[in-house]
Parts: C-alpha cells; structure tokens; sequence
C-alpha cells in the first residue's frame, strides 16, 4: 500500500492554538477561563480548523505563564476546574474538532510535590527525581558545576541552601528539570502527565523543549559571550544521547491512544537529527516545530538586533529547510509563522502599517495555505492583529522573557539611555508579549475580551485598534482577514494532494522582493508568487515555469491586475504542461 495513502489525521490538519489567559473572560475578573473558550468554539469551527491546542492550563504558580506546572494533574484555578476542563474536551469533541495540549515534561514548578521531596534531604527516594550536583571550588570560591546560560539569563544552576547543592534549571530557577535518566522519574512523568489526559479524552500533545530530556555530558559550553560568565549552551543540552530511546518509550505510551505529537526543537541544524525525530518508521514524535523561520532576523541572543533585520533569501532558505523534511521520505513537517513565543507576524515580516495591514495578513494566509504539512495558526493571527505600539512603555512588558533581557541590559550598561532604547525598540518588535495581548473581539472597554460588567481590569492592556481589528466585525466583512483566512483553508482543503502534501520547491531563491515557489503532486503542479514589497510590481514569472499555462487560483486581493502585483498581494497558480 502506498503510505502516502494511508494518512492520518493530523496530516491534513489545521491547529487553532488558544492562550487561555488572554482568549476570552467569561467571569469579569480579567483573565480568560475555560468558559470563554467553550464560547467561541463555534466562531474557531468557523475558521476551518478542526484541532486546538490549549496551553498550559494546569495548576502553576505561573512564574512563567503555567509552563511552570505544580500538579499535572490539576488546572490554573482562574481558569476553572477540571469539571470544566471536561467540558471543554467534550464540547470540542461534540462539533467534530480536536483538542491537543501543552506537554511540559523536562521542569516543573519548584512548587511541585515531586520536587519539595527532592529538595527536602539528599537520602530522600526523590532525590534523584531532579538534577542535583556539587558546588565547584575555584581559590576556595563556591562555584557552580558549568557555565551553561539560562534560556531566561542568568546561571542554569541554583544553589540550594538547605541540602548544600546546586539544582539544574535550563529556565527559570522557579522550573527545575526533571532526571529523565531515572526511570521511576519517567514512568510517573508518563502516568501523570500524560495518561491522565489521554484517559479524559486528550487527542494529542505539543511537547514542550521536546529535545532536552536528555544532556549528556554536561561539560562547559564555547565562550561565545566574553563578556558574560554564563555561556549559550543549547547544543550541549539539545539532542543528547538518549533521546532516541525516551521518545520511543513516550511514544509507546501514546500510540494506545492513536494521540498526535508535535515536539518544540530548538537548537537543531542537523536536519538528519530532525527528520530522526520525525521519521513515521523511528516511531518518535509525529512532527516538530524548528524554529528556523520565526528565527530569522533575531540576534545572536535573540533580542540583540533592530527590527527587520533580515532579508527575504533569509527567509526563504528558513521555509526551504522546513518544506525538504517531507521530500522523498517518511517524514512530517509543520507550517507556523506565530505561537504564544513569537511576536505578531504582520509586523515582523509584511507591515503593520495602517494602509498595508490587511494586504500583509491575507498574503501571509495565502503563503503559509501553500505550503506542506500541518497548518498552525495563533489565537488573533487569523483577524491580523499586530504588535502593541512602541509607545506603550516597559511596564506593558508583562514576560519573564522581556523584563530580564530588559534588566540584563540595564545592568550590564549602567542603564545608559541609548542602550535602554534600543532594547526596547528590540522588545517592541519580538517580545512574546505582543501574542499575549487578550483578542479583541469587538470594540468597548476591554475590547470585548471580558463582560461589560467586569469587576477587574484584563491582566494585561488591549490593543487600542480594535475600531480597524475586531473578530464581531470581521465575521460580516467579506473583504476581511479572518474571511480570507476562511476562503484560504478552504482552498487548502480543495487541493489537499498539491498543497498539504506535495513537493516544494524555491524558484528563486536569492530574489529580495519576490517569494516565488511550486508545489507539484503526481504530475499536479501550482506556482505561488508573493510580493514582499510594499509597491505595486510587475507580475514576477521565473524562466522554470515562463512557458506553461496559468490559470489563477486565488489572489490575496479582490481584483488583481493581470500582469501586476499589488504591495503585499499572494497568488497561487495551476499550471498546464
């Protein structure tokens, strides 16, 4: 049998990925629940989407908005209770759609039982739950066991007082790391965390840091920051030598329950080691999110750069080495442009400005229809919704994420005010915090986000240009980015073969205004051209596909000009040989 044949169902899915604390708040008390997602299940079912992801939900002291996870086994009190977490699951079910969770297995909250036994004594049988080393000795001063960086700044290790030892936490200090070497550890990490779930009724899970359990050697990282003790160490704590084997006895777990993964893997060049993971015959994971799109124009620590600091090859070669995953193998890929980590994709890679917003959304929706794998959209990424203004100043910034980088620059420049500026102009263009702004349903006081009658302000500002970019609005307004996103997804589902599962391929690679590509399936074949420039430009056609017949799909706008394209505009041909 062809196994391009036997599909399952997450192959030709799309994944709807709710923030609950900034979704919708149905009690007043500026935080949104379960309810307000149950409330809008329809409206996401409208889209076209047939699964959603929720984020963390579980009950967390939320040091890090719930990837800090105190019981698995509980929700976010705010939120609900697992009653109506239930609820949420069924509903779901009930209208024919998927729900999926976050899976965040390499930490926990430093609140969580396992490790207040852990830390409790160096004899107690948790102990070796966690990562627990000696302190190192230089000239008789106490230092920790390596230089590895935080991915939050600062030292991985955490001197604990009370049993004389350092704890190894690749985030937060607040999230310490599990052992995954400790097979007691994992087999509990299995029972709580995960069937748990799948016993409610969970369809899948996107696992969080999925190639981190296990860190090899731990040796010291390259110094690659002179100017810091603490080092980038990503490479030394990514992909260690016994993820092969935990993946495989996770995904023995998950297959009883035919549950769908997609991993978090950052770090990882090798695409041999990526389509490892991937690979339908390695039984690992299904398919993972590599970073090397939403990467592009970051510094050499994320936010050490300006904005727009890329150019469309960049982009481009990021796509390519994402799309090749699936050429001539057994592997899966993802499509994304925004997640609960990234910043609005209109800003970062068409224009959020006033007259380019819309053209900007709908050609990005038409670009990432095209390509192949499993579609993920964002919670507000199908109304367009942009970053927050530059105006708004740091105390917005509500990320662990954004308020250290901020503080680290402060420190390390004597809270010099050119230095100061440009992190936040940095921060204004990729700080998580711009995905975490609450939806803008309609327009009012909270933008629709919580109850007219709300007893609390929403934890976090709404936008002010929910008159221009609101969800009621956009459901009647044909011409809207949420309507085209809609018409988009359904063309997708149209032309399943050559869109979600045929070969790409970069007609052009090193072209700084045009993103020119085609999509072939047996013998099918379209050409996608998108204009990456905000000026009208002649219809850019390369010589591969200059002789065959074009019959227009699609365009991201209503009348397109036959030999022009407009600022921002998207196509996708159907050639004829």
């Amino acid at each position: 049998m062809d196994p391009q044949l036997h599909r399952p169902w997450w192959k030709d899915g799309v994944v709807y990925q709710i923030y609950p604390a900034s979704f919708k708040d149905s009690n007043g008390d500026g935080i949104g629940d379960f309810q307000g997602i149950i409330s809008e299940l329809d409206y996401i079912k409208s889209i076209g989407v047939d699964t959603i992801w929720v984020c963390p939900m579980y009950d967390s002291p939320q040091v890090d908005m719930g990837y800090d996870i105190r019981n698995y086994e509980d929700v976010y009190a705010p939120y609900g209770t697992l009653d109506d977490m239930q609820r949420l699951i069924d509903e779901t079910h009930a209208r024919g759609m998927r729900i999926i969770l976050d899976l965040v297995v390499n930490h926990t909250s430093d609140q969580h039982q396992w490790f207040l036994e852990s830390r409790s004594s160096k004899d107690n049988p948790k102990r070796d739950w966690y990562i627990w080393r000696p302190a190192r000795y230089v000239n008789g001063e106490r230092k920790a066991p390596n230089n590895w960086v935080s991915n939050f700044t600062g030292s991985v290790w955490e001197w604990d007082e009370h049993t004389q030892e350092y704890y190894l936490h690749l985030f937060c200090p607040e999230q310490p790391d599990l052992n995954w070497e400790n097979e007691e550890t994992r087999k509990a990490i299995y029972q709580s965390a995960m069937v748990f779930w799948l016993e409610r009724g969970v369809d899948g899970f996107r696992v969080d840091t999925v190639n981190m359990y296990s860190k090899g050697q731990m040796q010291d990282a390259p110094i690659t920051d002179p100017g810091s003790e603490w080092q980038f160490a990503g490479y030394e704590y990514c992909n260690g030598p016994r993820m092969s084997e935990f993946l495989g006895e996770m995904n023995e777990v998950l297959s009883r329950y035919d549950a769908m993964t997609v991993g978090e893997c950052p770090n990882t060049k090798d695409m041999s080691r990526v389509l490892e993971y991937v690979s339908a015959k390695e039984k690992q994971l299904n398919m993972v999110f590599q970073f090397d799109v939403v990467d592009v124009g970051q510094g050499p620590y994320k936010f050490q750069t300006t904005p727009r600091n890329w150019v469309l090859p960049d982009f481009k070669k990021a796509i390519a080495r994402t799309q090749d995953l699936i050429r001539g193998n057994d592997g899966w890929t993802t499509v994304f442009l925004e997640n609960h980590d990234q910043s609005r994709s209109i800003t970062r890679f068409t224009s959020d400005a006033p007259e380019h917003r819309v053209a900007g959304g709908k050609m990005l929706s038409l670009m990432m229809c095209a390509l192949s794998g499993t579609l993920f959209i964002y919670q507000g990424q199908e109304l367009g919704m942009t970053n927050f203004p530059k105006t708004w100043t740091m105390d917005e910034f509500k990320d662990v994420d954004s308020t250290n980088y901020y503080k680290m620059v402060a420190r390390r420049t004597n809270n010099d005010p050119t230095a100061l500026e440009a992190a936040h102009t940095s921060l204004q263009h990729l700080a998580r915090d711009h995905s975490r702004v609450p939806i803008s349903w309609s327009t009012g006081p909270t933008n629709g986000f919580s109850p007219p009658d709300a007893h609390a302000k929403p934890w976090m500002r709404p936008l002010e240009d929910a008159d221009v970019c609101n969800a009621k609005q956009q459901q009647t307004d044909k011409d809207s980015v949420l309507s085209y996103w809609k018409r988009m997804l359904a063309v997708r589902k149209q032309y399943n073969d050559l869109l979600v599962h045929g070969e790409y391929d970069d007609l052009d690679v090193e072209n700084c205004d045009f993103f020119a590509f085609t999509k072939t399936w047996n013998g099918k074949k379209a050409f996608i051209v998108c204009n990456f420039t905000d000026k009208a430009q002649k219809l850019y056609v390369p010589s591969q596909v200059h002789n065959a017949k074009r019959e227009l799909l699609v365009s991201s706008v209503n009348e397109p000009v036959e030999e022009e394209l407009a600022a921002w505009e998207g196509r996708i041909y159907l050639l004829a040989n």
